[in-house]
């Protein structure tokens, strides 16, 4: 057994697991935070995908143990105050889901992709940023036009605004 303790979408969380349990375990079982999917056990392809310290990672990949003392942002912590990520709602908009079942692993990838490259990403920049998520659902056309714009509205509202 092992004790762990993180801040989970800015809360305290903490259990005592057994010390081979993943993240995504922990994540779903013990917190009930269902939006991040288990795919392929395989860590193939991407449902997975939560921030730990502000990076991207597949959290079947992690045993929970290992994030003692991290900040892990999930799926349901990227909206605020009632108001979608820019991310998540470029996905509305877009119609980058179909099933949704690689949705949020796909959305948080998207936005480690702009945190890490900027917000001016081309088409190919995004598919080779989103190349560890697979979409059984869809040829990824409305998902890399999903990416372009909540890249785009991210970098917009990073940019302050001039004073009136």
């Amino acid at each position: 057994m092992a004790h762990v303790s993180m801040a989970v979408n800015g809360r305290p969380a903490s259990a005592d697991l057994d010390s081979r349990t993943l993240l995504v375990q922990f994540l779903r079982e013990n917190l009930r935070l269902t939006g991040t999917h288990v795919g392929c056990d395989t860590s193939q392809c991407g449902a997975c995908v939560v921030h730990v310290d502000g990076r991207a990672i597949k959290s079947c990949t992690v045993l929970a143990a290992s994030c003692e003392g991290a900040e892990v942002t999930t799926i349901e912590g990227l909206a605020v105050g009632g108001r979608l990520h820019p991310m998540q709602q470029a996905f509305q908009d877009n119609h980058g889901l179909q099933c949704g079942f690689c949705t949020p692993g796909m959305i948080m990838a998207a936005v480690d992709l702009v945190n890490r490259e900027g917000s001016h990403l081309d088409e190919a920049a995004i598919r080779h940023g989103l190349e560890g998520n697979i979409c059984r659902c869809t040829g990824y056309h409305n998902i890399v036009k999903s990416v372009a714009q909540g890249a785009r509205e991210m970098g917009a509202a990073a940019t302050p605004r001039a004073a009136e």
